[in-house]
C-alpha cells in the first residue's frame, strides 16, 4: 500500500521552489568571488562574522542524524537516550579546549585544510597522508547517512511517487551544483537559511507535540507500564556506554574537517568565541526536542523494528497531518527543515573531502600546479565523490545511527593529533603516527572481526582504538626522549 503523502500540490511547489534557489545562491557565491583561490574558494575568504559563522556551525552540525536518527535512537533507548544531549554537549566543550590556538596557527600560516595543521606541526608526510584519508573515509560515509535520510523524507514527502533512490539522486545534483558553484561561500549563505528552517522545524514539530500528546508528561505513564525497562535506572555496563558515547563524540565529531574550516573561516577570535558560545544551548533546543519526538513516538506507534523506527519521525508528521489537517504548513517547514540540514551537512563533508583530495593529497604530488588548477580540480573530485555516495547509499542496508558510530570511531584516532599536538611543544611524529596506526587497526579489526562483539565491555571500538592510539604514543614519545 503506498502510503499517504505528507505534503499536498501546494507543499511540493514550495519546497521545488527552495531546493532550486539554492542554486541561484550558488551563483550568487560564483558571482561573489573575489579571487581565484583556495582560501577564497575553500573558507569563503576567510571573513565570515558570528552570525553567518554560528549558522553554518549548527546547520552542520545538526543534520539528517538529528532530525531522523536521533528519534529513533530515542524510540529504541528510551529515556537513557538522554545521554544524546550530553552527547551533543560535549562537543562545543571540545571546541573551546582547542578552536581558538588552531584559529590563530591558521590566520598566521594560511591553512586550508586539517592536513595543513598536521604537517606544519609534525614535518612529517606519511602522518600527513593517513590523517587526511581517515577523513576522507569518514567524511565518505557521513555523506552516505544523510543520503539515507534524505531518501526516507522524499519518499514520505511524496507518498512515494518519488522512490528513495530517485530523491537521493535529483537532491545530491542540486547540492554538487551549488557547491561547485560558489564554494564555502554558496556553502555559508545557503547554511543561513538551512539553519533558520532547522531551528524553526525543530521548535514548531516540538510544541505541537506538546499540544496534540500531551508530550513526554502523557508518554510517561504508557511507557513506563509497557516499557518499564526504559525506566530503570542504568547499571554499570549501560554507564560504560554512556561514557564511551559521549567521548565518541568528544573526540570525533569535535574534529570533523568541515567544521575545522569554519574555524579558519572566522573574521578574528573574537567571532570564534561568541558563536561557540552560542552553541552551547543548541543542544536543549534541538537534540532534547527530537528526543521527545522519539519518546512520545513510542506510545502512538509502539513494536517497530529497527529500520522502522529509523522513520519515526516521519510517522509522527504523518499522524499529525490525519490529526490537524491545518498543520499541513508546519509539515511543510518541517520537511523543508529536515531537508536543508541534510544538505548542510552533505554539502560542507564534500567540500571538505574536495579540499583534502586536491591540498593534501593531489597537491603535494604536483606542487607546481596553480591555485586555479588546483581548484577547478577540487570541483571535478567533488562530482566523483557524490556519484559514488549516491550508489552506496542506495545499496548499502545499513541504518542511519550504525552508520554515524563507524564514522566517528575512525575520527577518534585523529584527535591525539590535534589536542595534543597544539598543546604539547615537543610532540614528535613518530609517536603520533604509531598512535594513529595501532588506534585505527584496533577500531577496524574490533569493528569487522565476528570474533568481538560491536562494543567490547560495553565501550566502542572507537573509544579503544583511541586508548591504544594514546598508549602507544605515549610509549614512543618517553622512549625517544630518553633516546
Amino acid at each position: 500500500m503506498t502510503p499517504d503523502p505528507l505534503l499536498g500540490t501546494g507543499g511540493l511547489i514550495f519546497m521545488g521552489l527552495y531546493l532550486f534557489s539554492l542554486i541561484g545562491i550558488g551563483l550568487a557565491g560564483r558571482l561573489a568571488r573575489k579571487e581565484n583561490t583556495l582560501s577564497d574558494f575553500y573558507l569563503a575568504g576567510r571573513g565570515m562574522g558570528v552570525f553567518v559563522l554560528f549558522l553554518t556551525l549548527y546547520a552542520t552540525q545538526y543534520s539528517g542524524n538529528t532530525m531522523i536518527g536521533f528519534a529513533g535512537k530515542a524510540y529504541r533507548g528510551g529515556l537513557q537516550s538522554l545521554v544524546m544531549v550530553i552527547f551533543m554537549s560535549s562537543i562545543v566543550g571540545a571546541y573551546l579546549i582547542y578552536a581558538p590556538k588552531l584559529f590563530r596557527l591558521s590566520k598566521k600560516y594560511g591553512f586550508i585544510t586539517t592536513g595543513d595543521f598536521i604537517h606544519y606541526q609534525f614535518k612529517n608526510t606519511a602522518l600527513t597522508i593517513i590523517i587526511v584519508l581517515l577523513s576522507i573515509v569518514a567524511l565518505g560515509n557521513y555523506i552516505l547517512t544523510n543520503l539515507k535520510a534524505i531518501g526516507y523524507i522524499v519518499v514520505a514527502a511524496t507518498g512515494g511517487v518519488v522512490g528513495f533512490a530517485q530523491g537521493i539522486i535529483v537532491l545530491s545534483l542540486i547540492m554538487v551544483i551549488y557547491e561547485t558553484l560558489g564554494g564555502m561561500r554558496s556553502v555559508a549563505w545557503t547554511d543561513v537559511i538551512q539553519g533558520v528552517l532547522l531551528l524553526m522545524g525543530v521548535m514548531l514539530i516540538f510544541i505541537v507535540i506538546q499540544l496534540e500528546y500531551g508530550g513526554m508528561s502523557e508518554s510517561a505513564h504508557f511507557i513506563k507500564n509497557n516499557n518499564p525497562e526504559f525506566f530503570i535506572p542504568p547499571n554499570w555496563a549501560e554507564k560504560r556506554l554512556w561514557l564511551s558515547t559521549i567521548g565518541l563524540a568528544f573526540f570525533g565529531i569535535s574534529v570533523y574537517p568541515h567544521a575545522i574550516q569554519r574555524i579558519y573561516a572566522a573574521k578574528d577570535e573574537h567571532t570564534l568565541k561568541r558563536s561557540l558560545q552560542i552553541m552551547v544551548f543548541m543542544p536543549l533546543v534541538t537534540t532534547m526536542f527530537m528526543m521527545v519526538v522519539g519518546w512520545v513516538g513510542l506510545v502512538q506507534f509502539p513494536d517497530l523494528d529497527r529500520q522502522g523506527s529509523e522513520q519515526i519521525t516521519i510517522l509522527m508528521l504523518q499522524d499529525i497531518g490525519h490529526r490537524i489537517p491545518a498543520m499541513s504548513i508546519m509539515i511543510v517547514l518541517f520537511l523543508s527543515a529536515a531537508v536543508a540540514a541534510i544538505m548542510s551537512t552533505v554539502d560542507s563533508a564534500l567540500l571538505a573531502i574536495s579540499s583534502m583530495v586536491t591540498k593534501d593529497l593531489y597537491g603535494r604530488l604536483q606542487p607546481g600546479k596553480s591555485q586555479g588548477e588546483l581548484t577547478k580540480l577540487g570541483k571535478l573530485f567533488s562530482w566523483l565523490v557524490m556519484g559514488l555516495a549516491v550508489y552506496l547509499a542506495i545499496e548499502l542496508p545499513q541504518t542511519i545511527w550504525r552508520l554515524m558510530e563507524i564514522k566517528l570511531e575512525l575520527l577518534c584516532q585523529i584527535a591525539p593529533a590535534i589536542f595534543l599536538g597544539l598543546h604539547i611543544k615537543h610532540l614528535r611524529a613518530t609517536s603520533v603516527l604509531a598512535g594513529v596506526i595501532t588506534g585505527t587497526l584496533i577500531a577496524v579489526i574490533i569493528t569487522l572481526s565476528p570474533f568481538f562483539p560491536a562494543k567490547p565491555w560495553g565501550i566502542h571500538a572507537g573509544i579503544w582504538g583511541l586508548l591504544f592510539n594514546v598508549s602507544v604514543l605515549a610509549i614512543f614519545q618517553l622512549g625517544t626522549q630518553k633516546k
